[in-house]
């Protein structure tokens, strides 16, 4: 139950939350994911939903930007570092509209759902990790 008189959680809370999601993993990907930078915003910006063809800056609730591990070549050099990027007030949005599950489920599962494309994991992958996609 969400309680009117406390104050929206911030994006200090928002990467807390995440970074207990991402401390919970299995040893295996917890440090390569610890590799992957997380920034939390507002929103996604004009240039990202624009790149996905989205109008909406609510629908969009977290984005991978990098280059997936199954795609990586020690040959490349990267130009910017692989970041997963979780944009607050459209979960906050989504959480309040589900109001079926607690904000930390919902902040693991869309920063699940992002290292997946970072790790490059089959949805089988992904239900091993987050039971939300049983």
């Amino acid at each position: 139950m969400i309680d009117s008189n406390s104050t929206a959680p911030d994006a200090d809370e928002m990467a807390r939350l995440a970074f207990a999601t991402r401390d919970a993993l299995p040893d295996v990907f917890r440090g390569p994911a610890e590799a992957v930078l997380l920034r939390v915003e507002e929103f996604a910006d004009d240039a990202m939903l624009d790149d996905l063809g989205i109008e909406d800056p609510f629908a969009l609730t977290g984005l991978y930007d990098g280059v997936p591990m199954t795609e990586k070549s020690v040959a490349d050099q990267p130009d910017r570092p692989d970041t997963i990027w979780l944009f607050r007030r459209a979960i906050l949005d989504e959480w309040i509209a589900r109001g079926d599950v607690t904000l930390a489920e919902l902040v693991a599962h869309v920063y699940v759902h992002e290292l997946a494309h970072h790790f490059g994991w089959s949805d089988d992958d992904i239900s091993a990790i987050d039971r939300w996609w049983e």
